[in-house]
C-alpha cells in the first residue's frame, strides 16, 4: 500500500477535517465517495487515518483531477457528484458505498487563480465555470439575461438586498468580459454606507457562480436520489457555506427521517412509511474558533451528518 504523496497545500485548505474523519469512521473498512474532491485534503486525511479505506473522488473541475495525489486506494474521476450513481456504475462499484462526503465550498485554487474568473479581487476573464459541464460562462449570463432575471438571481442566490440597483447598473454598462470591471460596476451601484461591511460585489459574485454552475439544482437532485448510493449503515457528511444550500440538505434529511408523510389533518397514519435515514447532527456542526482564526474561509461552513438505516 502506498501512502499519499505530498501536494501543494496552497491548492486548498480543507475545512473541519477532524470532524470529517470522526463522522466517517464507520466507513473505515469500506468505500467513501468524496463527491467534491477539490484539493484532496479531506481524502488525504481519511486515508492517513484508515488504512483499509478506499476513496472514489469526484470533481467536475478538470484541474482538481489533474492535480490529485497518488495513492493506490484512491480513484479520482472528472464527474459531477449529482451523477454519483452513473459514476459508481462506470467503476463497477456494485451494492453502494459506506460513506459520501460533500464540501460545497469553492476551492482556494478556483478563487485564487484569476483566469478562472471567480474572484472579485483581481482582473480576469468572466468565466466562473467549475467544469466543462456548465453550459454557459458568467459573461454569457451577465451579458444576455434581462434586468428582471439578473435581479432575481442576485436576490435569490446572493440574498443581495440591492439586487435591483445592481442589475440595472449591469444592464446599463454591459457588455462585460472582465471580473474587475464587473466588480467595479457592482460597487458603484451599492450605496456608500453598504460598502463598509465587506466587498460590495461578494454576494453578487456568489449568486452568479451559483447560477452559472446550476449548483442548487444539482444539490437538490443529489439529495433526492444520490444519497441512495449509500448502503445501510453508510453515512453522509455535507458541508455547506450558504443558507440556501444548507436548507436544501436539512429539508431533504428531515423528509427522509420522517416516520409518516401523511397530511397532518388525517386522524391516523395511512401511508405506512418508515424512515430510511437518521440525522446524527441535530444541530449544524460548525468549525471551532481556532480553525476560523487560522482559515477565515471556514467561517460560514456548517456540517450536517446522517446515516442510512434502511433501504
Amino acid at each position: 500500500m502506498t501512502q499519499p504523496t505530498p501536494r501543494d497545500k496552497a491548492y486548498h485548505t480543507p475545512v473541519m477535517v477532524d470532524e470529517t474523519v470522526f463522522w466517517l469512521s464507520t466507513a473505515s473498512h469500506g468505500t467513501i465517495v468524496d463527491g467534491t474532491f477539490g484539493g484532496g485534503g479531506h481524502s488525504r486525511a481519511l486515508l492517513n487515518h484508515y488504512n483499509e479505506l478506499r476513496i472514489i473522488g469526484l470533481d467536475r473541475d478538470p484541474d482538481a483531477v489533474a492535480n490529485s495525489f497518488t495513492d493506490d486506494r484512491l480513484t479520482v474521476v472528472n464527474a459531477n457528484y449529482r451523477d454519483i450513481a452513473a459514476s459508481l456504475g462506470s467503476l463497477d462499484v456494485a451494492g453502494g458505498v459506506e460513506g459520501i462526503l460533500l464540501d460545497l465550498g469553492v476551492s482556494s485554487h478556483q478563487l485564487d487563480v484569476a483566469e478562472r474568473g471567480f474572484s472579485y479581487h483581481s482582473s480576469g476573464p468572466l468565466d466562473m465555470r467549475m467544469g466543462p459541464d456548465a453550459e454557459r460562462s458568467a459573461a454569457d449570463l451577465i451579458n444576455t439575461e434581462s434586468e428582471d432575471a439578473l435581479a432575481r438571481i442576485l436576490r435569490v442566490y446572493g440574498e443581495e438586498k440591492f439586487a435591483r440597483r445592481i442589475a440595472r447598473a449591469v444592464v446599463s454598462h454591459r457588455p462585460f468580459q472582465d471580473t474587475a470591471d464587473l466588480a467595479s460596476c457592482i460597487a458603484d451601484a451599492v450605496p456608500a454606507a453598504a460598502r463598509r461591511s465587506g466587498h460590495p460585489a461578494r454576494k453578487s459574485f456568489q449568486a452568479i457562480r451559483i447560477a452559472v454552475n446550476d449548483e442548487l439544482v444539482g444539490l437538490t437532485d443529489f439529495m433526492e436520489t444520490g444519497i441512495d448510493s449509500l448502503v445501510v449503515g453508510g453515512r453522509l457528511v455535507v458541508m455547506a457555506y450558504h443558507s440556501l444550500e444548507d436548507r436544501i440538505v436539512k429539508r431533504a434529511l428531515v423528509a427522509r427521517s420522517r416516520t409518516c408523510v401523511c397530511p397532518p389533518d388525517l386522524p391516523q397514519c395511512a401511508c405506512g412509511a418508515s424512515p430510511d435515514f437518521s440525522i446524527l447532527s441535530r444541530k449544524a456542526i460548525k468549525p471551532t474558533q481556532d480553525e476560523v482564526a487560522a482559515n477565515p474561509r471556514a467561517r460560514s461552513a456548517v456540517m450536517r451528518v446522517a446515516e442510512r438505516i434502511s433501504q
